[in-house]
């Protein structure tokens, strides 16, 4: 008698809690409601919801139409008063440290002649009298259409005796005056570097323009920045990345010292945003990870997964390696950084103990010659590998096919194209354009796009890059119709390649990407329906609100928060 009571009674408590499973939404901390919600199912399209339940992991439990009965007991329920609700964007490509190091810097990226870059050094160098290097980054000659490259001569006399290191835009070459020379020993007779380049006048003497690996030859006489430092740098680059609406970045190049002072915030507690690591070189990525990917680590806001690996340098600099000469240089090709055999050699290296190769490649020869490595390590190392190739710009026509074999992700950068369009034009000339920033190419072909920003090469606002990829035109609406209009993608595949490709990119597709249930509720409020805005509207668009695992991480500084209780 007694055992058929504790018989029945056992099998009242099973039949209870699966009622109390099946009744999940209950369990709900939060909710999310009166939103006008988009996110991707698990086919890749396009859905809608009014109602989002968060449970107490900080995970989706549920989507929820207008219909749907809402949970009575709830920690928390926030009104987003009909406004648009989207999954935190994924910036597939970015700089992590170097975005924060640049905001603390002289910031030269919006000046747009070499008088006006030289009047923002000189009020730089007035206000700060210390340290006594002067770091900055940004300048740009093609767009103050200087013709030339910018010379030590044009800021000796601004700073005198003082050094000055400014990194170009895009980071493939840096501008020092005499004084950083002479401190790094550079004269006429320094050679350049395998895999650089150092501007010289006709007479053989450095102008003082470094080019990729001849940077070096500068960086090593850089005093490091004390850890204070790099702490403010990375507290500075989380804040500029949530108010843009990202919620996670591939960090591409991460140094050792990068990671420490990563996990550091996160000993702390002040890592905010996911970071995506990918390794600056074998050495970093050993050290680091050791036999394989790291987990995932202070509640998924850190993992190194793979390493960063440069095939040629930028088109700006005309480093990129190109088949053919350069239409503005014809004596030049642009540089290789690696050949064939050294190539193979460290993608194999990565890719023996599982880490994932992203490669940077520029030019129509470095990407050819990437494709060649990846078709060869392929048939070694099967599986889900995922191989990418970063940036991707200027692709051989005949080429662009090989993108869709072996599961090759494309990782590249919209408003790269609108930024390089017309140095690309004179880069290359018009005949030599079919495979440039070619997006809807990669699509047709059915390789996985992912979009990202360089930053901080470009602004990590991820908004005008899903214009450009939508219009191929800048900001002031140029060219008309789109540039190269034939690589135009839609909304839903740019808004894709920024949140579920961009994490599928890095292996965290079941995690991140989009709220599916069981996915972490990353998300924005936004204060406009991008999906049914004009371009200039789309360009325009800004998060009210960003939200990373199920709790607030920034809300807009002016106003414009939703109601809770």
């Amino acid at each position: 008698m007694t055992s058929g009571l504790v018989s029945r009674t056992r099998r009242v408590r099973s039949f209870a809690l699966a009622l109390a499973l099946l009744a999940s939404p209950a369990l709900a901390d939060g909710l999310i409601d009166n939103a006008n919600g988009y996110t991707f199912d698990g086919k890749g399209q396009l859905v809608r919801f009014n109602g989002l339940l968060i449970d107490d992991q900080g995970k989706v439990a549920r989507l929820l139409d207008r219909d749907d009965k809402r949970p009575e007991k709830l920690d928390f329920r926030l009104d987003a008063k009909g406004r648009t609700v989207v999954p935190g964007l994924i910036d597939a490509h970015g700089h992590v440290m170097a975005l924060g190091e640049a905001a603390l810097s002289l910031d030269l990226s919006g000046t747009n002649s070499l008088a006006e870059a030289q009047a923002a050094l000189r009020a730089y160098a007035a206000d700060r009298p210390t340290p006594p290097w002067i770091r900055g980054r940004g300048w740009n000659q093609e767009r103050w259409g200087l013709g030339r490259f910018p010379t030590a001569a044009d800021i000796d006399a601004i700073t005198p005796g003082r050094p000055v290191v400014l990194d170009r835009v895009d980071g493939h070459a840096l501008l020092a005056n005499s004084a950083a020379m002479a401190a790094a020993g550079i004269t006429a007779a320094t050679k350049d570097p395998a895999g650089g380049r150092i501007e010289r006048d006709a007479k053989g003497k450095p102008t003082g323009v470094f080019v990729d690996a001849a940077q070096d030859l500068i960086r090593k006489a850089v005093p490091p920045m004390l850890p204070r430092d790099r702490d403010a740098a990375l507290a500075k680059a989380q804040e500029i990345l949530l108010g843009f609406g990202i919620t996670a970045i591939a960090d591409m190049g991460t140094s050792g010292d990068d990671w420490l002072v990563m996990r550091r915030a996160g000993d702390a507690g002040r890592l905010r945003v996911r970071i995506i690591s990918y390794a600056g070189g074998i050495p970093t990525l050993l050290a680091v990870a050791g036999t394989g990917p790291t987990p995932w680590l202070y509640d998924g806001r850190l993992r190194m997964i793979g390493v960063k690996l440069y095939d040629d340098g930028a088109l700006g600099s005309r480093g990129a390696w190109l088949k053919a000469p350069y239409a503005d240089a014809p004596g030049q090709t642009g540089l290789s950084f690696l050949d064939d055999t050294k190539l193979r050699n460290l993608m194999s290296r990565a890719a023996m103990d599982g880490f994932q190769t992203a490669v940077h490649a520029i030019g129509d020869a470095a990407n050819a010659q990437l494709l060649d490595a990846i078709d060869e390590l392929a048939a070694t190392y099967k599986g889900d590998r995922r191989w990418r190739i970063e940036h991707a710009q200027i692709v051989d026509p005949a080429d662009l096919p090989r993108f869709a074999k072996h599961g090759i992700v494309a990782s590249m950068q919209p408003v790269h194209q609108t930024s390089d369009r017309l140095m690309a034009e004179a880069r290359l000339g018009p005949a030599r354009l079919g495979g440039a920033y070619a997006w809807k190419a990669m699509l047709d072909n059915k390789v996985p796009l992912a979009f990202g920003s360089d930053t901080p090469v470009e602004s990590p606002n991820p908004f005008p890059a899903l214009a450009a990829a939508v219009s191929r035109q800048d900001a002031a609406g140029q060219p008309p119709g789109g540039w190269q209009p034939q690589q135009i993608v839609s909304l839903a595949e740019a808004f894709r390649a920024f949140t579920a490709t961009a994490a599928y990119a890095g292996f965290a597709e079941d995690r991140i990407g989009s709220l599916a249930p069981g996915h972490m509720a990353d998300f924005l409020i936004l204060d406009r329906d991008i999906f049914t805005a004009g371009i200039a509207d789309l360009r325009a668009a800004r998060p009210l609100e960003t939200w990373i695992g199920g709790k607030r991480a920034w809300t807009a500084p002016h106003g414009g928060q939703t109601s809770s209780n």
